[in-house]
């Protein structure tokens, strides 16, 4: 079986102050038997690992270039420089990234290009908004999206990245995605991964975004196809991030 692997995406949250303590007290909860790793703002990152990396706790960017080379390219983070930070992971296509910024399924799949090239995992976000969801449209956009990347540069891109579905009209809205709505778009997704390599579908972990708690974590986590989750909120809270990594271990 899979190990299952927790992310918290701080998203542009917290205080220098607040970084340190967080995850001061995420590192004294840590237990074994699952893979953990905080996603801060970029301008904390750096201090985090220096301080906490050998904890037993991983780091993220939330988004990095798609420029390979470092350049005259002002505001752009490059996947080598986080990688230089001592960083393993990256976020790519966040849905807050692809509503906000635009950043479009071949944009994106550069993104993924260049956080490999770096040395980086990937972690690629995948899910349909809320008006795709009602017009029964989420697997034909989930396919584009993880077609954006395998198309490009073939199934073994996810030999070690990680997808996240993250169904944009259950963030926030007051919608509910069921944990057995959830298991079918993971099952889909690891289908397609599976249409072009059968055994790199069950090594790739597909975690779930949408409004992960603890009051909902164990039921989402005991579906088959799902190996994690990539919290949003309840990761700003130590005694609920925990509490969400030791459903994870279940």
């Amino acid at each position: 079986m899979r190990k299952k692997l927790v992310a918290g995406n701080w998203k542009m949250h917290g205080s220098r102050k607040m970084a340190d303590g967080l995850v001061r007290e995420i590192v004294e909860g840590l237990e074994d038997g699952v893979d953990v790793l905080v996603i801060p703002p970029m301008v904390y990152l750096a201090d985090l690992v220096h301080k906490y990396g050998d904890r037993g706790l991983g780091f993220g960017a939330q988004t990095i270039s798609e420029h390979p080379e470092q350049g005259a390219f002002t505001g752009e983070i490059s996947g080598s420089m986080v990688r230089d930070v001592g960083a393993k992971w990256t976020l790519v296509g966040h849905s807050e990234r692809r509503q906000y910024y635009h950043e479009t399924d071949a944009l994106l799949s550069r993104k993924f290009r260049t956080a490999c090239d770096a040395g980086l995992t990937p972690i690629y976000c995948v899910g349909e908004t809320q008006e795709e969801h009602e017009a029964g449209k989420a697997e034909e956009v989930i396919g584009r999206q993880l077609g954006a990347v395998i198309d490009v540069y073939g199934v073994e891109a996810f030999r070690t990245g990680v997808i996240a579905y993250e169904p944009v009209w259950a963030i926030g809205t007051g919608l509910t995605a069921t944990p057995d709505k959830v298991q079918k778009i993971h099952a889909f997704i690891r289908s397609q991964v599976a249409k072009k390599d059968v055994n790199i579908s069950l090594l790739t972990r597909v975690l779930y975004g949408g409004s992960v708690k603890p009051a909902n974590a164990a039921d989402l986590f005991a579906q088959p196809d799902v190996d994690g989750g990539l919290i949003g909120g309840a990761a700003l809270v130590a005694s609920d991030f925990l509490e969400i990594c030791a459903a994870a271990r279940r």
